[in-house]
């Protein structure tokens, strides 16, 4: 039985298609707010400027829940670590996720199980879920204090068009 080199489930397939893996630019904003009563104010105004930089959109639903989360994690920083000069607040963009960062001077970590948490960070757990997101806490690198890490995934309908 010959058979001809014909085969008919390769007919009219294109070749697969070679997806090169380039990684999304990482943006990355931080400010120092002393710690004081302009505290959550100074935090939300300036991170409120770097959501249209990294491409959200400053009048989203999405926008609203960040500066939430700022004004929760600083208003923390308030009560919790009064002894801190500053709060360092941060704001990364990459790979498809935006992680708010809130440093301060306290060395103590806060408890993150559900039931032991305050009402501030179950508000902030809650955001974060929202949005496929998480919280996490640890201690500063070379430093004593420690860092708020609240991580939420980008909705694509949240972000700027490119113009």
């Amino acid at each position: 039985m010959g058979g001809s080199p014909f085969r008919p489930w390769r007919r009219h397939r294109r070749p697969a298609a070679v997806i090169e893996h380039v990684p999304s630019p990482v943006r990355r904003h931080i400010v120092s707010v002393p710690v004081g009563p302009d505290a959550v104010r100074q935090a939300r105004e300036a991170m409120s400027r770097h959501l249209g930089e990294v491409g959200v959109a400053p009048d989203s639903v999405f926008a609203d829940a960040v500066l939430l989360v700022v004004s929760e994690l600083v208003t923390n920083v308030l009560r919790h670590a009064p002894r801190s000069p500053v709060a360092d607040v941060g704001m990364t963009v990459g790979a498809g996720q935006l992680v708010v960062s809130v440093a301060d001077a306290e060395p103590r970590l806060p408890a993150l199980e559900p039931g032991a948490m305050g009402a501030g960070l179950e508000l902030v757990a809650e955001l974060a879920g929202e949005y496929d997101g998480d919280i996490s806490a640890e201690p500063a690198i070379g430093q004593d204090g420690k860092v708020i890490l609240v991580r939420f995934s980008l909705p694509s309908w949240a972000m700027d068009t490119p113009r």
